[in-house]
């Protein structure tokens, strides 16, 4: 039978049968829409980690986990990163369209005309102590740009909208590298109207009085590759915790902050900093990988292979062939050796011919090669998931406008089941045992 022609699910409790809508989506995936089953049964569902939940209706990004497709606004990854700039995509993932020239060029001088922070605020990056994390820092400043940047009355809804988009998009990395400058005592550096969004944050990142920054084209295109395979991924951590507290009606710098907070973990937006000390750890213990699959194989070991498997692709990420690519290309360009790379290929080809790692469909994902690159670059470790953060907010601005601006619109407030202990009588303190 068609998906297309199945409408119903039927759902049978203590003999009572009841019928559940089908939700059918533009390439065939199926959902059970469950949102009248507790006011017709009494019932919820039980999903923790929310593996097999829906969350939303998007239009956004399409990902198949099971064929390793992933497509923005129904154009695929491989064409974006090779003929797309972070700038385009950004239009393209908030606008749902590619931009004309016209457009394009209009979205860029906005990007530079909001490029500046507000000088008050370098008082706060001063402020904060010299070992602080640079995601702490961000999200702390992000949340601060409300109160730097209020909602003029005088412009219309759409009108400050897009200034709000236009000034996250751009002062985020104008701020990434004024913590990093500060952080390492270095004189701030401005940006610059004659240089690209990619190129200026390198510039801002490097340039020092006693050795200017040398612009690298191709550097620039690799760093704006890195940005556009990172700038959605569907309902994922951080992007579901900015719709989840976008939906209380907060300002977008709030909302985003929570998304910079949700990234922050060695589980989603660290891990590629997590690739890095483990390919680090296993060179300077012989550089032999085997050892360490053995090691991560073992239930009782603590021990895991950073950089492997994902909650949603059951194959090759499809980011990773385009990172791994640009990675040993980058590494080549800059004639740099980096013995982490011959750990990575070698622990890759190892894993791949072990069983185990196929039958629990345990493959490489972005985060494999992305720190490589990063380091290659000049990036230090400790701002690799800050860089994640940068191309991530595209898709955590679109993801929060699509929220916001659906008719459907409500609060997220999940249920659960409880599982405590039933009434009891509260105990006057002197009655209690000891």
């Amino acid at each position: 039978m068609n998906k297309r022609e199945i409408k119903t699910a039927k759902l049978t409790v203590d003999g009572d049968t009841y019928q559940l809508p089908i939700v059918v989506g533009t390439e065939g995936e199926m959902a059970i829409d469950i949102s009248t089953l507790r006011s017709r049964t009494g019932l919820i569902t039980l999903d923790p980690g929310y593996a097999n939940t829906g969350s939303c209706k998007s239009s956004i990004t399409y990902m198949d986990g099971e064929n390793g497709i992933l497509r923005y606004r129904g154009i695929p990854i491989e064409q974006l990163a090779e003929h797309s700039t972070f700038r385009e995509t950004a239009y393209l993932l908030i606008n749902g369209e590619l931009p004309t020239k016209q457009q394009l060029d209009q979205f860029s001088a906005r990007l530079n005309d909001h490029s500046l922070i507000h000088e008050d605020m370098r008082y706060f990056f001063q402020n904060f102590p010299r070992l602080a994390h640079p995601m702490g820092i961000l999200s702390s400043m992000v949340n601060a740009l409300r109160a730097f940047y209020p909602e003029i009355p005088e412009r219309s809804e759409e009108e400050e909208i897009n200034i709000t988009f236009s000034r996250l998009i751009s002062k985020v990395r104008t701020m990434a590298a004024i913590s990093y400058r500060i952080s390492r005592g270095h004189k701030v550096v401005y940006p610059r109207h004659d240089l690209s969004y990619c190129a200026n944050f390198l510039n801002m990142m490097f340039d020092t009085p006693v050795k200017p920054y040398q612009i690298d084209e191709d550097i620039v295109a690799a760093l704006n590759v890195f940005w556009i395979l990172h700038a959605d991924h569907e309902q994922n951590c951080s992007t579901a915790a900015v719709r989840l507290v976008g939906s209380a009606k907060v300002n977008l710098y709030a909302a985003i902050s929570a998304g910079i907070c949700a990234l922050w973990g060695p589980l989603h937006g660290g891990a590629n900093q997590a690739v890095i000390e483990m390919l680090q750890h296993i060179y300077e213990n012989g550089g032999d990988p085997v050892p360490f699959i053995k090691k991560a194989k073992d239930k009782n070991d603590p021990f895991r292979l950073m950089g492997f498997g994902h909650r949603v692709y059951k194959t090759y990420d499809p980011r990773v062939k385009i990172m791994k690519k640009m990675c040993i290309k980058t590494l080549k360009k800059l004639n740099i050796k980096d013995p982490l790379v011959d750990v990575a290929e070698r622990l890759e080809e190892t894993a791949l011919k072990d069983p185990y790692f196929i039958d629990h469909h345990l493959y490489p994902n972005v985060d494999f090669y992305s720190g490589i690159f990063l380091r290659a670059i000049g990036i230090p470790i400790k701002m690799f998931t800050v860089m994640f953060a940068i191309g991530r907010l595209p898709g955590w601005i679109s993801q929060w406008k699509e929220s916001v601006d659906d008719p459907q619109w409500k609060l997220h407030r999940p249920r659960q089941v409880y599982i405590g202990k039933t009434k009891r009588d509260y105990i006057p303190i002197e009655q209690r045992k000891e």
